[in-house]
């Protein structure tokens, strides 16, 4: 009779009925440990056998009949008449599996929650419900609380744009540590107040969390995340670029300085209406009466907030409207665009017109297999001055877009083709605002990449000289969280394990969303992962 394991191996056959494999086996031990008083025992009370499910063998299930002995506890003084032996690593009290089996199938809960893992379990061989795994899950122990030093602090949603929730991430290790159920000023505080000696918090810009700091630990230092930082940047650099708009297209001949002995003549041919017909319509009509509504009560004194409530309009729309000094700063984007789909492509087709190539049709599967999405009829409407004698009207150069201004003041200049530098240089060239803001911009990412944080204040003193309002609103905000943000400019942490970590739930709650609560989810979040 072979011994395994603190086993005596008594039978292995086959389960007939399942095709599973079923073995026999028995303690081996000459004697039971009570598990109340630590008392060796040999007088047996009785005798039982325990059915275990296994690990698969060869894609099988394995059920293991284990004989178990039932012993007297001989110590007058404990509480238990009798006990059960148990086999270390092996068996527990009331279990119905193995140990092994049991962590292999909560380690496959942790990955896949309830009903794709029981799927996997099936194909396993250790088959196991949806319920059994979820309980298996909610058994588990939380990790064992530690001092922490050093935490990053975030929220995440649990449905977007409703309940938000908020996580707690180990900095020096980048492991979750607890996870609240709201992201509330007094919630995390508590935690702070339970969790003493916090020496360092990284965060974003919210200021539920900077007040909490500064309430439940005010020696720990805050450190304002920088990538926030670089995007409110971006921000404020894009409302530039809005507000500096017409230095993106450039000027047109009859834009152009005329002569000095000519002046007179333009001035006196110039037209009475402005260059660019204004925006009508009902959205332009109700967007003029706002601005008007919204800049008369802020000349009466009244808040943003006074303001909203009046008008019975969001905060940030009053904000919005607050903050353009014309109307037309808002009308701007209803503009009708000049540009036609058939611009990059008009230079080609003047060449191939020049060339033989006169049918309309050829010509636009040419240039559709270069990219053209237009319609037959634009090519056609394009081509008939060319077919009349008449001379085609210049292409209207494309005026790059906002979002690619925005992307070239702010990118590296590395990381900029030729073609994207001569066209900032353009830009740049039409606009000392946006020549400034470039400046600016790139000692701000210098101090950003290289933690030059002494450098802070004189930065902000030259925005609030020379930059454009966008960007003094920007160190505005950055001055009433200064201290956050200079330590973000200046020590080395920052809030990056904390947004993996939220990465990471976004992907559980996209296996279990709805289905389970928060209990779960929090168990699946502080799990190694």
């Amino acid at each position: 009779m072979p011994h395994l394991g603190g086993l005596s191996i008594d039978d292995v056959c086959s389960d007939d009925s399942g095709g599973g494999v079923i073995i026999d086996a028995a303690v081996a031990a000459a004697e039971g440990v009570c598990p109340g008083c630590g008392t060796a025992s040999a007088r047996v009370h009785s005798r039982y056998r325990r059915r275990l499910a296994d690990a698969a063998l060869g894609g099988r299930s394995v059920m293991l009949r284990l004989r178990v002995r039932r012993f007297f506890c001989d110590n007058i003084g404990c509480a238990a008449r009798t006990f059960v032996e148990q086999v270390t690593g092996l068996t527990v009290k009331w279990a119905r599996r193995t140990s092994p089996t049991t962590r292999v199938l909560t380690a496959i809960a942790l990955a896949l929650a309830g009903r794709a893992a029981a799927r996997l379990a099936a194909q396993l061989a250790v088959p196991a419900s949806r319920s059994t795994l979820l309980r298996l899950l909610g058994k588990m122990p939380d990790p064992v609380a530690t001092t922490l030093t050093r935490i990053g602090v975030d929220d995440f949603a649990f449905r977007r744009g409703h309940t938000y929730g908020t996580v707690i991430v180990d900095i020096d290790n980048h492991r979750p540590v607890d996870v609240l159920a709201d992201r509330t000023r007094d919630t995390l505080a508590d935690w702070l107040r339970t969790h003493p000696g916090v020496e360092l918090v990284c965060r974003d810009r919210a200021g539920a969390y900077a007040e909490a700091v500064r309430t439940a630990a005010p020696d720990a230092i805050q450190v304002a995340d920088r990538w926030h930082l670089w995007h409110n940047l971006v921000e404020a650099v894009e409302k530039t670029v809005i507000a500096e708009r017409a230095a993106l297209h450039k000027p047109e001949p009859n834009e152009l300085e005329p002569a000095a002995n000519d002046v007179a003549a333009v001035l006196d041919s110039r037209p009475a209406e402005p260059a660019v017909r204004p925006v009508e319509g009902r959205l332009a009509t109700r967007t003029r009466q706002r601005w008007t509504a919204v800049h008369d009560l802020l000349a009466a004194g009244r808040s943003i907030s006074a303001i909203a409530r009046q008008l019975r309009l969001q905060r940030k729309t009053v904000r919005r409207f607050a903050r353009a000094a014309t109307v037309e700063e808002l009308l701007d984007r209803a503009r009708p665009r000049r540009d036609s789909l058939l611009d990059p492509y008009k230079p080609y087709l003047q060449e191939r017109f020049t060339a033989g190539g006169v049918d309309a049709v050829q010509l636009t599967r040419e240039i559709t297999d270069f990219g053209y999405r237009g319609s037959l009829k634009s090519v056609r409407t394009y081509l008939h001055p060319l077919r009349a004698g008449r001379v085609a009207p210049q292409p209207v150069p494309i005026a790059p877009t906002v979002r690619q201004v925005t992307g070239w003041l702010t990118r590296h200049p590395d990381r900029l083709t030729e073609d994207d530098d001569v066209q900032l240089k353009q830009v740049l060239a039409r606009s000392d605002t946006l020549t400034v803001t470039h400046r600016q911009v790139r000692e701000f990412a210098e101090m950003l990449t290289q933690r030059r944080g002494e450098h802070l204040d004189a930065w902000m003193r030259d925005v609030d000289a020379r930059g454009a309002a966008p960007l003094r609103s920007f160190t505005k905000g950055l001055r009433t969280d200064l201290y956050a943000v200079a330590a973000g400019l200046t020590l080395p942490y920052s809030s990056g394990p904390v947004e993996g970590a939220v990465t990471r739930i976004k992907a559980l709650k996209r296996q279990m969303y709805g289905r389970a609560g928060f209990s779960l989810l929090r168990k699946r979040i502080l799990s190694p992962a």
